[in-house]
C-alpha cells in the first residue's frame, strides 16, 4: 500500500471507532460522504484490502509488451532509423514493422531509455504570420536548398521544390547537383503535369528568376532589362512572378526544407537510394505520401490550377530560347557550331536572313522555331576549300646603282643651297606682283 492508501485506511478506521464523524472523514480524505460510507462497510468485511483498487495488481490491456518494446528500441538504435525524429519514427514503425503506437507512448518509452530526438530546435522567434491564400493554385512558393541527402556522402546536392500556399501540399520536387535553371524547369514541369498551371509564383531575387538590372532600372531608365529564360517561360504560361524581399516572406517553403532535410535522408537510406536519378524517381511518389500527412484543406474548395491545353508542348516552353539569323542556305550558328534545317515540306517557308529562335533542351537537343513552327536541325559541316597553289618563290631583287648625275647623289654640289632670306624675298615679290601691281 502506498502512503495515500494508508492515510485513507487510518481515517476510515477512526470513523468506524467513532473518533470522527462521516462528514469529518470525508473532508479529511477528500472523498464524498457516500464513498466514506461504502469504504467503512468494505473495511469491516475485507479489512485493509478494501482501500486498494482492484486493478492495482492487473496489467493494463494497452500496455506495450516487452517483445514490442525491445523491438522498438532496437530499431531506433540502429541505422537508418537512428536519424529519424520521434514523429517520423512513429510513422516508420507502422510502415516497416506494423507497430502502431501513439506519439506520447513512444516519446515516454524512448526517453526512459535515454534516447533523444536528433532534430534540433531553435529558439522561437516571433513573426507575423501571413494568411494563406483562399484557393489552391493561387500562389506557389518556389526555392532550392543544398543538403547532404545521401548516407555516407557528404556532398551537397540542391533540391528544387514548390509548395502551394493555400494547402501546404508539395506540387513538385527535383534534385540537381546545383541550383540551376534545369532544376527549376523540371520542377515546374512536374507541377503542371500533376496539378496544372498556377496563377503566380513567389520566389527570391535569384538571377534565374529576374535580371539583376531590374532594381537598378527603377532609377536609371537607360538600363535595358531583359526577361530571364525562366521568366520568359512563365510569360508563355501566363504565370505571374512575384519577387520576395526576405526569406521570412516565403516562410512556408523555408519550413518545408527543415522537414525534408530531416526526413528524406532517412527515406533514401531505407531504400538504398544513393544517386540523383534514383532520388528523382522516388520523389515522384513521395510528394503524395508527404501531402497525405501534412496538407490541409483550403478555405475554398475550388482549385485555381488550370489544366494545360492538349496542344501545348511543355518541351518547347521549358527550354532555352535564343534568337539567331538564318542564312540563305538554311544554316544557323549556335555555340560556335553550325546547324542546318532538315529539309521537309515546310522547311522552305523559312526565308533567307530571317530571325529564328534556337530551342535548346537536354530532352530533345537543338531545334529551330519560326513563326511557332518547330523544325529539326542537323550538324552542318561546310565543304573543305581546295588548297591554294603554292606561290612561286620571289626572285632576289638586285639594287641598281644610282648614276652620278642623279640629283639625290650629288645634288648639293651641283646646285647652290637655297637660303631662307632669298626664299622670303621671292615670296614677297610674288605677292607684290599679285596684289599690289597696278594694271594699265
Amino acid at each position: 500500500m502506498n502512503r495515500k492508501q494508508l492515510n485513507t485506511l487510518d481515517i476510515i478506521n477512526k470513523s468506524i471507532a467513532g473518533f470522527i464523524t462521516v462528514k469529518e472523514a470525508a473532508e479529511a480524505s477528500g472523498l464524498s460522504e457516500r464513498q466514506v460510507q461504502r469504504l467503512k462497510k468494505k473495511v469491516r468485511q475485507e479489512g485493509a484490502a478494501a482501500v486498494v483498487h482492484k486493478n492495482s495488481l492487473k496489467s493494463p490491456h494497452n500496455k506495450i509488451s516487452e517483445e514490442v518494446r525491445t523491438k522498438i528500441i532496437e530499431m531506433k538504435m540502429n541505422p537508418p532509423f537512428d536519424k529519424a525524429n520521434f514523429n517520423h519514427f512513429k510513422e516508420l514503425l507502422y510502415d516497416h514493422a506494423g507497430i502502431e503506437i501513439s506519439y506520447s507512448a513512444l516519446y515516454t518509452l524512448l526517453k526512459s531509455e535515454g534516447i533523444n530526438s536528433p532534430k534540433k530546435r531553435r529558439r522561437f522567434k516571433p513573426h507575423r504570420r501571413r494568411k494563406r491564400r483562399a484557393q489552391a493554385g493561387m500562389l506557389l512558393q518556389v526555392d532550392a536548398t543544398p543538403h547532404a541527402w545521401f548516407a555516407n556522402d557528404a556532398k551537397r546536392y540542391s533540391l528544387h521544390g514548390v509548395i502551394d500556399d493555400a494547402t501546404g501540399q508539395i506540387t513538385g520536387l527535383y534534385m540537381c547537383k546545383n541550383e540551376c535553371l534545369h532544376g527549376y524547369f523540371e520542377m515546374l514541369r512536374r507541377t503542371v503535369c500533376n496539378f496544372g498551371i498556377p496563377m503566380s509564383l513567389y520566389a527570391d531575387r535569384h538571377t534565374i528568376f529576374q535580371s539583376p538590372n531590374k532594381d537598378k532600372a527603377v532609377f536609371d531608365s537607360s538600363l535595358k532589362v531583359n526577361d530571364t529564360q525562366f521568366g520568359r517561360a512563365l510569360i508563355d504560361l501566363s504565370v505571374e512572378l512575384i519577387a520576395a524581399r526576405s526569406a521570412q516572406a516565403k516562410g512556408r517553403i523555408e519550413r518545408l526544407w527543415a522537414t525534408l532535410q530531416d526526413r528524406l535522408p532517412v527515406e533514401f537510406a531505407i531504400r538504398d537510394i544513393t544517386t540523383i536519378d534514383g532520388a528523382n524517381e522516388f520523389l515522384k511518389e513521395y510528394i503524395y505520401i508527404f501531402n497525405s500527412e501534412f496538407a490541409v484543406e483550403p478555405q475554398d474548395a475550388e482549385s485555381m490550377f488550370i489544366r494545360p491545353d492538349k496542344s501545348l508542348n511543355l518541351d518547347y516552353i521549358l527550354c532555352i530560347k535564343q534568337q539567331r539569323t538564318i542564312d540563305s542556305g538554311g544554316v544557323v550558328s549556335y555555340g560556335g557550331k553550325a546547324f542546318k534545317v532538315v529539309e521537309t515540306v515546310c522547311s522552305g517557308m523559312i526565308p533567307p536572313h530571317a530571325k529564328v529562335n534556337i530551342l535548346v533542351s537536354p530532352d530533345f537537343g537543338i531545334k529551330i522555331e519560326y513563326r511557332n513552327i518547330v523544325f529539326d536541325v542537323c550538324p552542318y559541316i561546310p565543304a573543305k576549300r581546295a588548297k591554294a597553289k603554292p606561290k612561286a618563290e620571289k626572285k632576289a631583287v638586285v639594287p641598281r646603282p644610282v648614276p652620278d648625275e642623279h640629283y639625290y647623289k650629288y645634288g648639293q654640289q651641283l646646285a647652290p643651297k637655297l637660303d631662307f632670306t632669298d626664299t622670303r624675298d621671292e615670296i614677297l615679290g610674288m605677292l607684290n606682283d599679285l596684289f599690289l601691281r597696278k594694271y594699265a
